[in-house]
C-alpha cells in the first residue's frame, strides 16, 4: 500500500510529465516517501528529501539515490534551508508532514509548481492545530494542489505493479525492508 501511495501521488498528481524538474519530499525516508525520491529521480527530477535524523538522511542520499537531503530538526529556518537546496524554487513538492515544512515550502515553491498532499502528519491528535501562514502563495504563485488517497486511483494498480515489479528487478528501485539492517532506520 505505501508503494502505490507513492506511485498514485507521483504519477498522477505531481510527477506527470518527464523533465528537469525540481522536487522536495517530506519524511522522506518513510515507506511512501523513500519510492516518491525513487520515481522522481525516473522522471529526471533533482530530488532532496527531508527526514529527523543523520542516519535517514545519509539513507536518502546513499542508498534511495536523491540528490541531496536535509535533517529538519538540525535546520533553524526551514525556509532558509529550503532556498539553499532549491535557489530557483521548487517545482514539485510530495507533502507528508504539514505544519512549519508546509509554510516553508509554500515560500519556496515556484510559480505554478505542484503539491500533491499525501498526509499532514504533523497535525495529528493535535487537538488545536495552528494553521498555515503562507496559503496566499497558492494564488500568487498559481500553485496547483491536490489531495489524494490511493484507494481513489484503484484502477491504476496493475500498472503500478507492471512498472514498479520492471523498476525493482531492474535495479532501479530499492527497497530496503528486506535488509534486516536497514530495516529500524526506514521506520
Amino acid at each position: 500500500m505505501p508503494g502505490f501511495t507513492a506511485y498514485v501521488g507521483s504519477m498522477r498528481s505531481a510527477h506527470q510529465r518527464k523533465g528537469s524538474l525540481s522536487s522536495f519530499v517530506s519524511a522522506a525516508s518513510g515507506a511512501v516517501g523513500q519510492i516518491v525520491g525513487q520515481v522522481a529521480k525516473l522522471r529526471g527530477c533533482y530530488v532532496v528529501g527531508s527526514a529527523g535524523t543523520k542516519q535517514k538522511v545519509e539513507l536518502l542520499k546513499d542508498k534511495f539515490g536523491f540528490d541531496a537531503a536535509f535533517n529538519y530538526k538540525e535546520e533553524p529556518d526551514l525556509t532558509a534551508a529550503l532556498k539553499r537546496y532549491f535557489p530557483e524554487g521548487i517545482n514539485i513538492y510530495f507533502e507528508n508532514v504539514g505544519g512549519p515544512m508546509l509554510d516553508a515550502v509554500l515560500l519556496n515553491m515556484r510559480t505554478h509548481g505542484r503539491i500533491a498532499v499525501c498526509g499532514l502528519v504533523s497535525l495529528h491528535g493535535l487537538t488545536d492545530p495552528v494553521g498555515i501562514h503562507n496559503l496566499f502563495c497558492l494564488v500568487r504563485k498559481r500553485i496547483r494542489t491536490q489531495g489524494f488517497i490511493q484507494s481513489d486511483r484503484l484502477y491504476l494498480f496493475l500498472q503500478f505493479a507492471e512498472d514498479i515489479t520492471k523498476h525493482y528487478r531492474d535495479g532501479k528501485i530499492v527497497d530496503l525492508r528486506k535488509k534486516r539492517e536497514m530495516g529500524r532506520l526506514c521506520m
